[in-house]
């Protein structure tokens, strides 16, 4: 009988992350496809924005582009940090989780968080000039939170990651010479 029937952590944690990743992935492709759409829609785009006050239009309409397709590229980089995560929660619940292969996770894992969070700031800057550049339109409806910031509770869990990998990483060798040994 495998730990998953067991455990209902790691049934939760299973069930939970194949949620997130198919409303992750249905939220990326509709992202990527909105972005290869809208240059198609610019002229549409452009009018309707004028009719809201919008002058910069055609400046607008390759920046919601990038926008979009930087949004779903982020939404991609959390996917593949669950999907590693869901490997992990696999070898748990197969009641082997201190292999190689975990460490590795865990370690491409803690990447992956630093990627996100380097590349989320200038995605933010991009957010942040474009709602600037929209808000003059929008008659004062649109609300801005005006600061791009570091998260420090995403630095932790990096930090978390890492040492985690080296701690699985550790655990896997002294397996293996425990094996050896016997």
């Amino acid at each position: 009988m495998s730990i998953l029937t067991r455990d209902p952590l790691l049934a939760f944690a299973r069930g939970l992350l194949y949620f997130l990743l198919a409303v992750l992935g249905f939220a990326a492709a509709m992202l990527i496809l909105a972005a290869i759409i809208v240059p198609f829609a610019g002229d549409r785009i452009v009018s309707e924005m004028a009719r809201e006050g919008i002058a910069n239009g055609r400046t607008l309409v390759p920046a919601l582009s990038v926008l979009l397709l930087a949004i779903g590229g982020l939404l991609g980089l959390a996917m593949y940090f669950m999907r590693q995560l869901l490997a992990i929660v696999v070898s748990v619940s197969e009641g082997d989780p201190f292999v190689p292969a975990n460490a590795e996770r865990l370690s491409r894992m803690g990447w992956t968080a630093l990627t996100g969070h380097l590349l989320a700031l200038p995605v933010g800057a991009l957010v942040l000039w474009f709602t600037h550049e929209v808000k003059d339109g929008a008659n004062g409806k649109l609300v801005i939170e005006d600061h791009i910031s570091i998260s420090l509770s995403g630095i932790m869990l990096i930090l978390t990651l890492f040492i985690l990998a080296r701690v699985f990483r550790q655990g896997a060798m002294m397996r293996a010479e425990l094996e050896g040994t016997v």
